[in-house]
């Protein structure tokens, strides 16, 4: 069974063509960083009745996760390099809707993928009690359910000890993704990411994308205008329209083939 180790930004899935048996126990054991291939989870494509292309999405815990921009990114990427289609505009079918894909191509390879995200629900913000603390955070839904903490420095969140606590709240009975998201100088925005079902990743497409929506609700960054989002990983563009419809673009990479054995 073969599958191809794909990044964006260093958020890093493995990649199947059809759907092997019983992905999520395959993603439990493959994304294992010490025992396995080492990955934020796996991501199988296939044919779709309604659209291009269908991508299911599993999490390094095994969970299925309803959307990944960073991930659908490669997805594109993956369909073009390997002529399943010469087509520069996709259409996939994901568990959180139909969404667009223009692909940028450079010497015959795709280089960036600018994905149509859909309409983002910035809600009211909502006060969590952390450990006797009251943290408070900006519900996004870009597809899949965000949780926006705007702090003064990203960089001195102590992610790994807040992140769970956030994803597993009350208050979030599905779990929730957490990003922690300051102001840079140039008016782009830092943020970092726990992800539900992986813990701290590299970068994550949605939630760079929910981040500029609270951003532009807040009046930190304006609509209609390029947000370019830094993560651990590099640098995403975000565009959020007046009616909070979202865009984004960043590169796609081939890390490696692989291949899994009977032994």
């Amino acid at each position: 069974m073969k599958f191809t180790k794909m990044q964006g930004l260093g958020n890093d899935y493995l990649y199947f063509w059809g759907e092997p048996e019983n992905p999520e126990e395959l993603s439990r054991r493959l994304s294992d960083r010490h025992f396995g291939a080492g990955s934020d989870g796996i991501i199988t494509i296939g044919p779709s009745e309604i659209a291009d292309y269908k991508m299911r999405i599993f999490n390094a815990d095994g969970s299925e996760a309803m959307m990944c921009g960073n991930g659908i990114r490669c997805v594109g990427k993956y369909v073009y390099d390997k002529g399943y289609t010469d087509k520069t505009e996709l259409r996939i079918e994901t568990c959180s809707g139909v969404k667009t894909l223009r692909l940028e191509v450079r010497c015959g390879k795709v280089r960036r993928v600018a994905v149509d995200m859909g309409r983002a629900a910035v809600s009211e913000d909502i006060a969590l009690e952390i450990d006797g603390i009251s943290v408070t955070v900006t519900p996004v839904n870009v597809g899949n359910p965000h949780a926006v903490c705007f702090v003064p420095d990203a960089e001195d969140v102590p992610l790994g000890e807040i992140g769970p606590k956030i994803e597993k709240h009350p208050a979030f009975p599905g779990g929730v993704n957490a990003e922690f998201v300051s102001l840079r100088a140039d008016g782009g925005l830092r943020m970092r990411v726990w992800e539900r079902g992986s813990g701290i990743t590299m970068a994550c497409g949605t939630g760079a994308c929910a981040s500029a929506s609270a951003a532009v609700s807040k009046g930190l960054c304006r609509a209609g205008k390029r947000i370019p989002v830094l993560l651990d990983g590099g640098t995403l563009d975000i565009e959020v329209s007046p009616d909070f419809a979202v865009t984004m673009t960043g590169p796609a990479e081939f890390v490696y083939e692989g291949e899994i054995s009977d032994d």
